[in-house]
């Protein structure tokens, strides 16, 4: 598997000072600073980009373990919320909210399967210092 990459550059201090994020692939760049992070600023932020990667790998994994119980899914859509708290300096938690719209499976056995991907997508085994809840639901 290749290694994937990001760059950032941050200019001047931390309340006043601004900076750039972008993914290697050119698909991302934005800027960010103290108050798009801290505040309601404009802008970007690290914990909004943890966000989009971490819905973006459930919403894979959750697929994939569906397919592999043998259920067919259908769409996969996932919101991450991730809380940020500026004093601690610190995320407290991130909370996935899933809508699936998935053939032929009962309400238990979905949400037994949306907790196993859960555990098991990448980005939550790398975040798992942090509080991850999840919001399951069928459509």
């Amino acid at each position: 598997m290749p290694t994937k990459k990001a760059n950032a550059q941050w200019n001047g201090n931390l309340k006043s000072g601004k900076g750039t994020m972008e993914l290697e692939s050119g698909s991302y760049k934005g800027n960010y600073t103290f108050a798009s992070r801290f505040e309601d600023g404009k802008g970007s932020n690290p914990e909004e980009l943890i966000g989009a990667a971490h819905a973006g790998c459930f919403s894979m994994a959750l697929s994939n373990e569906l397919d592999e119980a043998g259920y067919e899914p259908k769409s996969v859509k996932t919101k991450a919320e991730v809380t940020l708290d500026g004093n601690k300096g610190e995320i407290t938690g991130i909370k996935l909210i899933t809508h699936a719209e998935v053939s032929d499976i009962d309400e238990d056995t979905f949400r037994e399967i949306a907790e196993g991907a859960k555990g098991g997508c990448p980005v939550s085994k790398a975040l798992a210092a942090t509080n991850i809840t999840l919001e399951a639901t069928l459509n």
